[in-house]
């Protein structure tokens, strides 16, 4: 088995059909001579027998990881694991067609006990050191061994609580090297060991990746979006960086134009003081693009002009990754954005009319996409909102209301519009995402996994609305000193964020100058 060196120097581009979209766009973005951490990828041919468990593949996948380790150990001057500048790694998945938070990612990898020491005297940040460690047991444990996530979740709080701090980013070095602890404790009370050797860590994550690709929320959107024929998940291995690390780093996800309404405007969140998958989990609400313009103004100029530069390579509008580490901007990935119908409507047209895509190539982006049934809505009668979160996928959406994935499931097959209201946007509520006709969250951001699956689906989507809680017993909700139980009736506006009590009329227009521009198309390439 051959492995794809991607950064460091190495400049092949592989197609998407050998190493997945993911890490074909990584390369893609190196060759740009964008900033992008140097990794490895081991290829989707290797998933099905790596998930059957055949001896001949698992010896294949040691020896890439090994060969892998030494690259990325020759491209950065740091040692796996080890005790004196210490690499660790990212361990992510990959298919040949976007599958956004439908399959598993392992972060930290080679966090060792050495590995800590490593980064208290690389960094000269103790809590950083800790915060990391922490992570990786937690990552470890859910997608390799299995665990749930909601003892490292309730162990977290409590250590918020009797340290009464606003959160987890107000938790100093020692309250981090307990958490640690803790959470080292949750992992041996359940007999789930963590190897201290990095390269066996390595490989049970690679492990772990590949066998992601059988999990029932992924098959779950491989039947959704007609993804029967792809063949498996690559994994990728790539040199960490840190949006942990000090007050000057942060981790984000960006789209170079608002994929929920079409306007030509970026849409970027970000989170400082956290690393990539706490932006795109939904499990916190992000701050904005205006975060970064006040505490990294360098960083928000030449963020903007990557987003230029890779839409107008991949000429089509892009979902970035992007991690800023003490001050220097790393890109972690691009893909095409998911994008509500309208939206995909208005990129076509500003696309062509900009001279980026001819009409025929703009005809060619609108297959599949019901033109007939496009219509901006809005509610007849226009009365203050009960509530605001930050909309997330555009359009309007009446239903009853609904907080858990099956009840969902069974109040849309009996006929009636569901909202779904949760916590989170969680991929894991991917039957709910289907059965339901909106979705409103008390936390999370427009960048959200579960966010982009809603725009995607062409669902309206509130997140981050700072008002909603969800009671103990999953069976009501409180938004501003109201109670809704299952069953009430909800409206939402997506573009606006608004969520209004009841059942509000809903009136729809026709996007009529723009679908009359389509057909001026047609007749022309006709």
């Amino acid at each position: 088995m051959q492995i794809i060196r991607i950064g460091g120097g190495s400049t092949k581009r592989p197609s998407a059909g050998a190493i997945g979209g993911k890490a074909a766009n990584l390369a893609r973005i190196a060759a740009l001579g964008l900033p992008v951490p140097p990794a490895f990828v081991l290829p989707i041919d290797l998933c099905a027998a790596i998930v059957a468990g055949d001896p001949g593949a698992m010896q294949s996948l040691a020896a890439g990881l090994r060969e892998g380790i030494a690259f990325l150990e020759s491209a950065t001057g740091r040692q796996f694991g080890a005790r004196r500048d210490p690499l660790l790694v990212s361990v992510r998945s990959g298919a040949a067609r976007s599958m956004p938070g439908m399959l598993d990612t392992v972060l930290d990898v080679g966090c060792t006990v050495d590995a800590v020491s490593g980064l208290i005297r690389m960094s000269g940040n103790p809590r950083f050191a800790w915060d990391c460690r922490r992570r990786f047991l937690q990552s470890y444990a859910c997608v390799v061994q299995g665990l749930a996530p909601a003892p490292f979740v309730d162990c977290l709080a409590a250590l918020i609580a009797s340290e009464r701090a606003d959160g987890e980013q107000a938790l100093d070095s020692e309250a981090f090297e307990r958490l640690a602890a803790d959470y080292r404790a949750i992992v041996d009370d359940a007999d789930a060991a963590i190897p201290d050797d990095p390269i066996r860590q390595l490989e049970e994550a690679a492990r772990a990746v590949y066998r992601s690709w059988t999990s029932p929320r992924a098959a779950t959107y491989r039947k959704l979006q007609n993804l029967a024929d792809l063949r498996g998940t690559a994994v990728t291995v790539q040199a960490m960086v840190y949006g942990n690390r000090n007050r000057l780093s942060g981790a984000g996800v960006a789209f170079s134009r608002d994929p929920s309404t079409g306007t030509p405007e970026p849409v970027i969140d970000v989170l400082f003081g956290a690393q990539g998958e706490d932006v795109v989990s939904g499990d916190r609400t992000p701050d904005t693009e205006s975060a970064i313009v006040i505490t990294l103004p360098a960083v928000a100029q030449q963020l903007r002009k990557t987003l230029i530069a890779l839409e107008r390579d991949f000429a089509d509008v892009q979902d970035v990754e992007f991690t800023i580490d003490d001050g220097k901007l790393w890109i972690l990935q691009t893909r095409a954005a998911k994008r509500t119908p309208l939206a995909a409507l208005c990129f076509a047209i500003d696309f062509v009319r900009e001279g980026m895509i001819t009409p025929a190539e703009a005809l060619l982006s609108l297959q599949g996409v019901a033109l007939d049934q496009l219509a901006r809505q809005h509610f007849a009668e226009r009365h203050e909102p009960i509530a605001r979160g930050t909309g997330a996928s555009a359009g309007i959406a009446v239903g009853r209301a609904t907080f858990d994935s099956d009840s969902a499931v069974k109040l849309a097959a009996g006929g009636d519009p569901v909202i779904l209201v949760r916590p989170d946007t969680s991929t894991a509520d991917i039957a709910g995402f289907i059965a339901a006709d909106g979705i409103i969250t008390a936390v999370g951001g427009r960048t959200a996994h579960a966010a982009l699956v809603a725009r995607q689906m062409g669902k309206p989507c509130v997140v981050g609305c700072s008002a909603l809680s969800i009671d103990a017993s999953g069976r009501a909700a409180h938004l501003t000193g109201k109670i809704i139980k299952e069953g009430d009736w909800l409206s939402i506006d997506g573009e606006a964020g608004a969520i209004y009590l009841g059942r509000c009329e809903i009136v729809a227009e026709r996007p009529d100058a723009e679908l009359a521009m389509v057909e001026r198309w047609r007749s022309k390439v006709a």
